[in-house]
């Protein structure tokens, strides 16, 4: 026991800030992220003879982060009227750890699957054999929204700085 504890702190250490960047960054809300990425770090402790082996514990602790996200999101949408617009309560509430805010503004504005895919390829590093067996995808599928995806950041940000330029 001994030794598994030792094994899961040094993942722990060394993967919780890659994590909760990519959760962040999926989900765009720092305060849920943190929540739900705890959550993650605690299922994955309970069960981590079968994450140890996985061939990308990262990856699962997003994944069940993000799962653990939606559940926490259908359960609130069911409990409380939906707001107006689609922006998710906490965005403005972002750590300096994770990219400006606008390249934030420019994740929270696509869909959230291209969000997850961005996420997981650029936070995490992933590959898109690794990210399309996270998410539950085909590869080709992440290769198309991470297309979209960098297409759709590029013209933003690229809006973005042009208005920025003029007087």
């Amino acid at each position: 026991m001994g030794h598994q504890r030792a094994e899961f702190t040094a993942f722990y250490e060394s993967a919780r800030d890659d994590c909760l960047r990519a959760v962040a960054a999926a989900i765009g809300d720092r305060q849920a992220a943190e929540d739900v990425v705890a959550e993650a770090f605690a299922r994955a402790w309970a069960s981590w003879s079968t994450v140890a082996e996985h061939p990308a514990p990262r990856a699962w602790v997003v994944r069940t982060a993000l799962n653990a996200h939606t559940s926490w999101w259908r359960r609130w949408r069911r409990e409380v009227p939906a707001p107006h617009d689609q922006d998710q309560p906490g965005y403005d509430d972002l750590d300096a750890n994770l990219p400006d805010q606008r390249m934030m503004a420019a994740l929270r504005a696509l869909p959230t699957r291209q969000r997850q895919v961005i996420a997981l390829r650029v936070f995490l590093d992933l590959d898109s054999h690794a990210t399309a067996r996270t998410l539950g995808i085909a590869t080709g599928t992440v290769t198309a929204h991470l297309a979209r995806a960098t297409r759709t950041l590029r013209d933003h940000l690229a809006s973005v700085t042009e208005q920025e330029r003029k007087p």
